[in-house]
């Protein structure tokens, strides 16, 4: 399922609504109206094709729609909206967005697995969760962790790869992610969305605590390797940035809107972060 057509001014398909706004998640700190303003702004922005949905806890429904009401947007809000409420809120949140239809237009509902991902949750997702809306879930990592990866995938769900957070524990390795990649490849037709700390192009280690952080450049080119047989783990490795780019600025329309059929989207709660790295490695 294609989420939105590919970006207006001139941006490349394999940015298009790469970027989704989390300025309401850690490590975020923007107030709801500072977040909508500048979620606002970005989508009249020069940029506005890199940007992609916004997101929103399910407990803060209320709250956005207070600020919605206020600003009076022109066309409804792309929402994801991220249940933090346990898998009974969902029907309810639903419910809440589709009576406000000239606020909201609901994208996307994503949710944390179980540890098992066992079936019968699967199946209640698929129950609460409308067909034309694209169900986000994230299996946590741990044993048996790729075996959830694929039932969440046989289940016609996207699976949803942390790839950072609060703590070294949250940052999964280079062969983790490449591991997780290999399953989504080899599985046809299957999206995936990629979250936490891809606030950069590039891999690069973090100064305050040394731990190294994965780039969303990074994880675009290993795609394209997992696609096309090259070496997934030297991508994700990587701290070339040149190289990186001239690797995803080689790639022919067709082969980059492979890589984002499968790489749908990430979330960042910085838009500018993003946009600078690209505009400083030529690839905007």
């Amino acid at each position: 399922m294609e989420l939105t057509p590919p970006g207006p001014r001139g941006i490349p398909p394999l940015f298009a609504r790469l970027v989704d706004d989390s300025a309401l998640f850690p490590p975020g700190t923007a107030t709801m109206p500072d977040a909508l303003r500048n979620y606002l702004a970005g989508r009249e922005g020069d940029h506005a094709g890199l940007l992609g949905v916004f997101l929103c806890q399910a407990s803060r429904l209320p709250e956005l729609i207070t600020e919605l009401i206020k600003i009076k947007p022109k066309q409804p809000l792309p929402l994801s909206l991220i249940i933090d409420t346990g898998l009974g809120g969902v029907p309810k949140a639903i419910s809440i967005v589709e009576s406000r239809s000239e606020l909201l237009s609901l994208r996307m509902v994503e949710m944390p697995a179980p540890s098992d991902v066992d079936e019968v949750w699967l199946e209640r997702v698929s129950e609460f969760v409308p067909e034309d809306v694209i169900r986000v879930v994230e299996p946590r990592r741990g044993v048996g962790w790729l075996d959830g990866v694929r039932r969440v995938i046989e289940h016609g769900s996207w699976p949803k790869i942390r790839c950072g957070g609060q703590s070294s524990e949250n940052f999964p390795s280079v062969d983790e992610v490449a591991d997780f990649l290999a399953v989504l490849s080899g599985s046809p037709g299957a999206s995936f969305k990629a979250t936490n700390s891809l606030h950069r192009a590039v891999r690069h280690d973090d100064p305050d605590n040394g731990i190294a952080h994965h780039g969303f450049l990074n994880l675009l080119v290993a795609v394209a390797r997992s696609l096309s047989g090259g070496d997934v783990r030297e991508a994700l490795a990587s701290t070339d940035g040149e190289a990186l780019a001239a690797e995803a600025r080689s790639l022919s329309e067709p082969a980059a809107k492979a890589v984002r059929a499968l790489f749908a989207s990430y979330a960042c709660d910085s838009f500018e972060a993003p946009v600078a790295d690209l505009e400083a490695l030529g690839l905007l």
